[in-house]
């Protein structure tokens, strides 16, 4: 019954890994779409928020996984990354969803050329540079790159872990870019841009979790 149990989160946790994966890289292609104005403002927030929305939950899921998964004796760090990971799944849910079911459907955005956004009653929910909601999706990510960063240690030093391990790594030492990207004054592209590494960092340890929880149970 215990094996059958074991397997059963690795698989949860593969899953988990793969969709949190999947939001990941629709972000990041999001991201280019509003660069280079392949679509409208309205359109492409529609895409950037809906995929960031399948991150914060799956990869709460991820942490929780991994708490079942290791010793005792390293639960601490798995324990602290699922409270910074629950901060991060608070924030960003609210967030997309407030955007995806109120703010974009009333017709609410904003560009580069017009960072006030929309004007009128619902003002307050968009997320326009330096906002309430910007700054919650900051926090959110930052506290997502604290989760990781706390998960590290969790990792062995070999093979697949010992890519785990870095990439955890390098995803929370991107916390000061984030912190320039959303906290800087003023927004522009290249201040868009310092938040790459993220594209890869965020993806890139989601597939290798996801490939960590399969090895275990294939």
């Amino acid at each position: 019954m215990m094996a059958k149990q074991t397997k059963l989160l690795y698989l949860i946790g593969f899953w988990a890994a793969i969709v949190a994966f999947v939001g990941a890289v629709g972000y990041i292609v999001s991201a280019f779409l509003q660069v280079f104005n392949v679509v409208g403002p309205l359109q492409d927030s529609f895409i950037g928020y809906g995929t960031s929305l399948l991150i914060p939950v799956p990869f709460l899921l991820t942490m929780l996984v991994l708490h079942y998964i290791i010793p005792a004796e390293k639960k601490f760090w798995t324990h602290t990354a699922i409270a910074f990971a629950i901060i991060y799944t608070t924030y960003n849910t609210l967030n997309y969803v407030v955007q995806l079911a109120t703010v974009l459907p009333a017709g609410y955005t904003w560009t580069f050329a017009n960072q006030q956004g929309t004007v009128g009653p619902l003002s307050l929910l968009n997320q326009t540079p330096h906002s309430l909601f910007w700054d919650m999706d900051g926090l959110g990510y930052i506290f997502l790159s604290l989760s990781t960063l706390f998960a590290f240690p969790v990792f062995e030093n070999h093979g697949l872990q010992n890519w785990l391990r870095w990439f955890f790594i390098a995803n929370a030492l991107i916390i000061p870019l984030f912190a320039i990207v959303y906290f800087y004054p003023g927004y522009s592209v290249p201040q868009l841009f310092l938040g790459l590494p993220w594209g890869i960092t965020v993806p890139g340890s989601m597939l290798l979790l996801a490939l960590f929880f399969r090895s275990k149970y294939a």
